[in-house]
């Protein structure tokens, strides 16, 4: 026998192996394909519930940043790392990225994208889109205000569609219980208190959960348009487009099980490409615009280079870049042991049984985390639309770790209010 001859007992052995595969992947794909039998309809009376919930957090959100407002002043603090003018309650609600939007909706976007003395481009407003600022003046119009207030009063508003629409999508996908402490934790978590300033995350968890719920009641037609104006919210919509994708596979594994209409894969194929080209199409748009090619993208990375300098974007680096640079070899295996938890928490029996849609968002977000973002300090605020994972059994199985968990939430949003957004980068 030659070098290059194969054994039988390798050849065996390797289609073993990939039997074994193909099978675990059939069990995932089976268990979060079944009907959580703990599922219940949802009565008016939860409805209600969760919207007095909602009205606490907020309150709770109001309370923690008024006091830190106070205390900024008090001691002559300067608002965020930057050290500006803290000035009133309501500009200190519309600090950082607000300011940004704010700009947006008065004047637009800058016809040029600015560069640096040395050639780089410099941060500027084209890494926000357009949907929350032209709300921000439509609303100011009509009712008199101005963008601050319009501003605050939509991510307030928002905020409550978001939480009924989480609580509406858990309850499609697992029990009462689950769905009731994930809603809880989703209220009063770290960074709950952007519900309340004027910042877009309110509407991209409402337009991502609505298009979610409506996955989960295989309603897939209807996601287009809310993939459509997602797309032009917050960058995230092709983590939905990947998501829809995913399901799209799933639904034709099992279509000799659980039938798979034509009607229903158009809907998904249309849901799923609408949304990913939306997705794409802010950079082409940006580099029109401008006439600056991949305007949108070094825009972007214009916010990178304090933390690791010039160089071009590579995708599925970031993250190893930023932790090879303050960490070395040991942030890169870091972050490979952060892929290798994230991973293997997805491929858990309590995600599994929330459901191909939930699941299959979780891994398609994580995987646009990773992929295309830097890790900073905005990344626990970036990863709120994962909230459906909150819904994770071990969270609400048993009373001490419930209370435990929202008494440590709640105390540090207290602390995240300081270090996130009156003294920090949020």
């Amino acid at each position: 026998m030659t070098g290059s001859e194969v054994r039988p007992e390798q050849t065996a052995a390797h289609g073993s192996r990939i039997r074994r595969a193909v099978r675990a992947v059939r069990g995932w794909v089976d268990d979060a394909s079944q009907p959580d039998p703990g599922r219940r309809p949802v009565t008016r009376v939860e409805i209600w519930q969760v919207l007095g919930l909602w009205a606490v957090a907020r309150g709770v959100n109001l309370a923690f940043l008024f006091i830190w407002y106070l205390v900024s002043t008090a001691s002559g603090w300067g608002f965020g790392a930057q050290d500006r003018p803290v000035g009133t309650f309501t500009a200190f609600l519309t600090g950082w990225d607000a300011d940004r939007y704010g700009r947006i909706s008065l004047i637009g976007y800058p016809p040029v994208i600015p560069v640096g003395p040395n050639g780089n481009v410099l941060e500027n407003d084209w890494a926000f889109l357009p949907v929350f600022p032209w709300l921000e003046r439509l609303v100011g119009d009509l009712v008199g205000s101005d963008w601050r207030a319009a501003g605050i009063g939509l991510s307030i508003v928002f905020s409550a569609t978001a939480t009924v629409l989480l609580f509406l999508l858990l309850r499609e996908v697992t029990t009462p219980r689950q769905s009731r402490w994930a809603v809880v934790f989703f209220s009063f978590a770290p960074l709950s208190f952007v519900f309340v300033i004027a910042y877009a995350e309110s509407l991209v968890l409402t337009l991502t959960f609505a298009a979610l719920l409506l996955a989960a009641k295989r309603m897939y037609a209807w996601i287009a348009p809310i993939g459509l104006v997602a797309a032009f919210t917050r960058p995230g919509a092709l983590a939905v487009a990947l998501a829809l994708g995913i399901v799209f596979l799933v639904r034709w594994w099992r279509k000799d099980v659980d039938p798979f209409s034509r009607r229903e894969a158009t809907g998904l194929v249309v849901a799923g490409g609408v949304t990913a080209v939306a997705g794409l199409a802010w950079s082409w748009i940006a580099d029109i615009a401008t006439g600056t090619p991949h305007a949108y993208v070094l825009t972007e990375t214009a916010w990178w280079r304090p933390f690791v300098g010039s160089g071009d974007f590579v995708p599925l680096t970031p993250w190893f870049r930023f932790m090879g640079e303050y960490l070395g070899v040991f942030g890169w295996l870091l972050v490979a042991a952060l892929m290798v938890g994230f991973a293997l928490l997805m491929w858990s029996k309590p995600v599994r049984r929330l459901g191909v849609v939930v699941a299959a968002f979780g891994v398609s977000y994580g995987l646009y985390i990773f992929g295309v973002f830097l890790p900073q300090a905005s990344t626990f605020r970036l990863l709120m639309p994962i909230s459906p994972l909150l819904a994770h059994e071990k969270l609400s199985s048993r009373r001490a770790v419930r209370v435990g968990l929202l008494v440590a939430l709640i105390v540090l949003q207290f602390f995240a209010v300081y270090g996130l957004w009156t003294r920090g980068y949020p």
